[in-house]
């Protein structure tokens, strides 16, 4: 087996929106009445933005029906956020040159809808070097369904098993093992330790560190 492509998740791992996406929620959900702890927030990291809306609506009893509407006022609220404030995690540029110099074919595979996908990719330069970009708003499952990355592995023409995922969320690891793919996680500071991570073929506390010698690990 031979790794040759490598898919990227993009919230938490290559900018730092997962606190853009906790404030716009708070900003919402506040209308509502309620607002989600940071441990509560964790647990749905990874979801599509209509499922964690739904999720969560669920959870506090608001009528479902009002989720679609308060899903497009976050998604509006976070790419303005994004935009203006979103932040380049360490190891962007380093994690991409690594890859581009081993001739990888290079993909993003992601919950979030094209809108932000553009926003992001514009804001980090790297339009230029992904040759496939694929969003799970609109397919029928979200992580952790593995189709968002066989999707992506179906546009680049690879085989999953020939693919090596980063991720920084428990749902999207699961989603790139059940699609046969390794995966290498990179989670927030404070779940370094949370055990649940070692489901990843390897964890590492940023992208800087990422080296040949890891690659051969895998």
């Amino acid at each position: 087996m031979t790794l040759d492509t490598v898919i990227f998740d993009m919230d938490g791992l290559l900018i730092d929106s997962e606190p853009l996406w906790h404030e716009a929620a708070d900003e919402v959900f506040s209308k509502y009445g309620f607002q989600l702890t940071p441990a509560l927030y964790t647990t749905t990291t990874g979801l599509r933005s209509l499922e964690f809306v739904e999720w969560w609506f669920g959870y506090f009893k608001i009528d479902v029906k009002q989720a679609a509407a308060a899903n497009d006022e976050i998604v509006k609220l976070v790419s303005s956020k994004v935009n203006s404030k979103g932040k380049v995690l360490p190891g962007v540029e380093h994690i991409f040159n690594f890859f581009i110099e081993r001739n990888f074919k290079i993909g993003l595979a992601t919950s979030s809808n094209d809108a932000l996908i553009d926003v992001v990719v514009e804001k980090l330069g790297i339009r230029n070097y992904i040759q496939a970009m694929t969003s799970a708003e609109s397919l029928p499952y979200g992580k952790p369904h593995p189709e968002v990355y066989l999707k992506c592995a179906v546009q680049l023409k690879s085989n999953p098993v020939n693919c090596i995922c980063f991720e920084d969320s428990f749902n999207g690891l699961i989603a790139a093992k059940a699609a046969r793919m390794k995966c290498v996680v990179v989670p927030a500071v404070q779940d370094l330790k949370n055990e649940k991570f070692n489901a990843a073929d390897l964890k590492i506390s940023s992208l800087q560190n990422f080296n040949e010698l890891l690659l051969q690990t895998l």
